[in-house]
């Protein structure tokens, strides 16, 4: 999937994020690049993979996010195949970084 989504426009973006310090920059920086519905979207499954990946059950998830089932087969399915994204920052929360 990664080869699919490499552009110039894709590396502007990352690089774009990359260049951000603080949470408060991320909050403004997101803010005018996404709409209110797609921010709450992208945070609801960080939130439902790190759930998955503390075992958590389907409908504690629902219950407590109030992601759909299809939204949360779709996260697992991502941390079973995916690229290992949610991995590299859950780790690197744990650790603090």
């Amino acid at each position: 999937m990664t080869e699919k989504l490499k552009d110039a426009n894709m590396d502007f973006l990352f690089d774009s994020i990359l260049k951000l310090e603080t949470r408060e920059e991320c909050y403004k920086f997101f803010e005018d690049l996404c709409t209110v519905n797609e921010l709450k979207s992208i945070s609801q499954r960080v939130v439902v993979a790190k759930m998955l990946t503390e075992k958590r059950v389907y409908s504690d998830i629902v219950a407590a996010t109030g992601a759909s089932t299809a939204t949360i087969s779709r996260v697992n399915r991502s941390l079973s195949y995916g690229e290992g994204g949610y991995d590299i920052v859950f780790e690197r929360l744990q650790k603090g970084e």
